[in-house]
């Protein structure tokens, strides 16, 4: 979205002050998207692909320099103090517990259509081409209930059925959450009669089960280690005793309504070894990290494969 084309036409949605602004915007932002997609389907062949709807909340976007303000004043048929006055009006004090993830899906559902509009139509353009199913997990952020993740899996699922009655194919996809609220953990059990997967969001996780900025940390965390209160860095190793408790009652919860649910984690702790090897204890069914870590997380997730054989063929 932060592209120099796209990103005047998402700060035009955001800026909009009615569905039919922001419809006309979104409209400008599904082929790009549609085309994002259609590589990624192609690349993959056939492997699963997962993709989060949109979660950062909107400040992340929005115009701060004059020119900026120009561009969307004049792509939105308006002047620069409107836009100003919006951008105004969108402040939050702490807007990464604010109106972002399924709460964006929630208030504006058109942003949600629009990208499973894309997700769905590059999935069957792909398919047509290459002959190969392509398998899709489109993954709701930021749920903490049933009812919200109830409320985005029908938007979904809509979508996906005009898309499947406009191409004549039926499409191969899950739709399941990220799991990064204590609560969501808590009511995992619930949540996974609609959910068809979790993939747990360790950053955010940490973040919310420490109450602790991970932005912020760096001025204490150094001390913390150091007299013993963290034993590691949390936004690096899985935090066992507190955020592992939860995603074991996550997981257990989790598959006692659902017995084939897919689980595993998204962020930094999915490249960690110790990290790793505890997910993989409770019996997750896969890892995924940055581009970098790929490396260290594979053989990490080989080694505790290995251990844990042994372990059983000891006891």
């Amino acid at each position: 979205f932060f592209d120099p084309v796209r990103i005047v036409s998402m700060r035009e949605m955001i800026l909009s002050s009615g569905e039919a602004g922001r419809r006309v915007a979104l409209e400008k932002l599904l082929p790009y998207q549609r085309e994002d997609f259609k590589k990624l389907f192609t690349i993959m062949r056939g492997l699963p692909v997962t993709i989060r709807l949109l979660d950062p909340p909107l400040h992340e976007f929005l115009p701060t320099k004059d020119e900026e303000l120009e561009k969307v004043a004049q792509a939105a048929g308006t002047d620069v103090i409107e836009v100003r006055a919006r951008v105004a009006a969108l402040h939050e004090t702490n807007p990464m517990l604010g109106l972002r993830g399924c709460r964006l899906g929630i208030m504006y559902p058109e942003i949600y259509e629009m990208q499973s509009r894309a997700i769905f139509e590059a999935a069957a353009e792909v398919e047509k081409v290459t002959g190969e199913s392509v398998v899709t997990e489109v993954m709701i952020p930021l749920v903490a209930s049933k009812e919200e993740f109830k409320i985005l899996k029908d938007v979904v699922g809509v979508i996906a059925k005009e898309v499947e009655d406009a191409v004549g194919l039926s499409l191969n996809y899950l739709i399941g959450t990220m799991v990064e609220l204590p609560r969501a953990a808590l009511r995992a059990g619930e949540i996974a009669e609609e959910a068809e997967f979790f993939s747990f969001g360790t950053n955010d996780l940490t973040q919310t089960t420490f109450g602790l900025s991970r932005d912020d940390s760096g001025t204490f965390l150094d001390p913390y280690i150091q007299k013993g209160i963290f034993r590691n860095d949390p936004f690096v190793t899985i935090d066992q005793d507190g955020v592992g408790e939860l995603l074991k009652i996550a997981a257990e919860r989790g598959r006692a309504s659902r017995t084939d649910l897919k689980l595993g984690i998204c962020g930094e702790h999915g490249g960690d070894p110790e990290s790793i090897k505890f997910c993989k204890m409770l019996g997750l069914n896969y890892v995924s990290c940055s581009p970098y870590r790929v490396p260290i997380a594979r053989l990490a997730c080989a080694q505790a494969s290995l251990n844990i054989k042994e372990d059983i063929a000891s006891a």
